[in-house]
C-alpha cells in the first residue's frame, strides 16, 4: 500500500540502540491521523517499522515523533530518536 519502508529507533543515554515499539508508533500515528493531515500517509506495521507515502516529510516526521514521544513519557532526558528510510 506505502511505497517508503521506515525503521524508527531510540537511542539511550549510552548511545545503545532499540526498537521502537509498535505501540508507540501507533500512538503517535493515531494522534496524527486527525492532527496533521502530512502525517495520514502512515502505517505502523511492526515494532521499529513505519510504511508511508511520498509526501511525508521525514524531515518533519523524526522531531513530531521525538516531541510526542518525550510527552508521552517514552523518550527520556537525554535519550534520542532516529527516523530513516530503509532500501525496498
Amino acid at each position: 500500500m506505502f511505497v517508503r519502508r521506515l525503521s524508527i529507533q531510540r537511542f539511550d543515554t549510552s548511545g545503545a540502540c532499540h526498537t521502537c515499539p509498535l505501540r508507540w508508533i501507533d500512538n503517535f500515528a493515531m494522534r496524527n491521523f486527525t492532527n496533521d493531515v502530512v502525517f495520514d500517509d502512515t502505517l505502523p506495521t511492526a515494532d521499529g517499522l513505519l510504511e508511508a507515502g511520498h509526501r511525508v516529510p521525514l524531515v518533519r516526521l523524526q522531531p513530531a515523533m521525538e516531541d510526542w514521544f518525550r510527552r508521552k513519557g517514552y523518550l527520556k532526558s537525554g535519550e534520542r530518536l532516529e527516523v530513516r528510510e530503509l532500501e525496498m
